[in-house]
């Protein structure tokens, strides 16, 4: 695989992936130009389990045929990336995005409901492949007294982590400024739920109807898709935001038993002082972190989502 910076197969062309609709990838040259790519077979071959070989975020290396369009003929090296389990498909891995310097999780507590599950997942994900995450609390306008009482409770929760935490609001621009401010020159990843406002998102920063925005069905408070592929969006403060299509549920993937606490920063923290080395934290005597859930030192809604990734791994369910 060849390496950022290197030419590949004395080439010289290389570009950005922009747009990927599944079997054709938008790449954008060094000078500008969007350009129409073509996986080369051989890059099939490679021993990717994933559900696509090239994905939005990759530099590519291409070589130009004579029509305008070009052929794909490697991928630089990744600096880092967001896998989750492919839908359908148990032993492949779907890769949202690569190279991202930030990783905004869109999330409401109604309208639809986020789970913390879904959150730890996505954020033990995160931080196994080095991405930072950011929270982003949306539909403030829309809640009650007792779900802000539950979104503050969630907020302190994950900041006292240590993941930054931002409310906001498309509707009445609350947290606009923060979040331009927090995106202001990278390449920003969206994820979440179908309905969780992630179009209004990128409408909201990108300052037009870059994205069109569905009504939420209140009957099943569910999202309807609006993004059925990942594509950077170019934002006039600099870098790009990559909008992906909703996501039902996070498969955690390729994860080791022994290294999921390590995804965990509160759980690898107090597990330093577990009397055995090796301890899972399930039942083994002089461990840290059962005494720590026990005097709610560590949240039990965070334990019991680092039980059920060792649970999936155990049965299986989401290996590559």
């Amino acid at each position: 695989m060849a390496k950022r910076g290197e030419e590949s197969n004395g080439t010289g062309l290389q570009g950005l992936v922009v747009r990927n609709t599944g079997n054709a990838y938008l790449v954008r040259d060094d000078h500008g130009n969007d350009i129409i790519g073509i996986a080369k077979g051989n890059l099939r071959l490679k021993g990717i389990r994933s559900t696509s070989p090239i994905v939005v975020g990759d530099r590519v290396f291409m070589t130009l045929n004579p029509d305008g369009t070009a052929f794909i003929t490697d991928i630089a090296e990744r600096r880092n990336y967001i896998v989750r389990k492919a839908s359908n498909l148990s032993k492949h891995a779907h890769i949202l995005a690569a190279n991202i310097d930030l990783a905004f999780l869109c999330i409401t507590v109604s309208y639809p409901e986020t789970t913390t599950v879904f959150i730890d997942r996505f954020l033990t994900t995160a931080e196994a492949y080095s991405v930072p995450v950011c929270l982003i609390f949306n539909k403030i306008d829309l809640y009650d007294d007792q779900e802000n009482e539950y979104l503050d409770a969630l907020i302190h929760l994950y900041s006292s982590i240590g993941y930054r935490c931002l409310k906001i609001s498309t509707v009445t621009g609350e947290g606009k400024e923060r979040l331009e401010a927090l995106a202001e020159g990278k390449i920003v990843l969206l994820a979440g739920h179908s309905g969780v406002g992630k179009s209004s998102i990128v409408n909201l920063l990108v300052g037009d109807q870059a994205q069109q925005v569905r009504e939420i069905s209140l009957y099943h408070h569910k999202g309807t898709h609006t993004t059925t592929f990942s594509e950077m969006i170019e934002w006039k403060h600099g870098g790009f935001l990559i909008d992906t299509p909703g996501i039902k549920g996070f498969g955690t993937i390729d994860m080791i038993r022994a290294e999921v606490s390590h995804y965990f920063p509160e759980i690898f923290k107090i597990s330093k002082n577990c009397k055995y080395n090796n301890c899972l934290h399930l039942n083994e005597p002089g461990c840290a972190v059962l005494e720590a859930v026990e005097n709610h030192h560590i949240s039990e809604s965070r334990y019991n989502s680092y039980l059920n990734i060792l649970e999936d791994i155990e049965e299986g369910k989401y290996r590559l």
